[in-house]
């Protein structure tokens, strides 16, 4: 019983430092996801939700365009944690009059 306890307290302590690396990870991503704008609005990210492969094309997609993507790691860990395809859609944005912006 003893070695079960212990094995769980080992285990939530691994659970806790991987979740941190993740959360520093994705951190570095959302830093990098703000090189984007020097071609395009972040409006065209936060409207796709893709799998990990459609991240992974996407980003080889910009880089044959000619993005300089400092760390791909972190930015793929970025796109895929915050518009991944399990993530809903974001609401549109109301003008003052209530009309749908584009």
């Amino acid at each position: 019983m003893r070695r079960l306890i212990v094995l769980a307290a080992a285990v939530a302590s691994a659970s806790s430092l991987l979740g941190a690396a993740d959360a520093a990870l994705i951190e570095r991503g959302k830093a990098e996801e703000k090189r984007c704008v020097g071609c395009h609005s972040l409006t065209i990210i936060g409207s796709q939700r893709l799998s990990k492969t459609g991240w992974e094309r996407e980003l080889d997609k910009m880089v044959r365009w000619g993005s300089d993507i400092k760390d791909r790691e972190a930015l793929m860990a970025y796109l895929v944690a915050t518009y991944g395809d399990g993530k809903p859609m974001p609401k549109p944005t109301l003008s003052a009059d209530a009309s749908a912006s584009k």
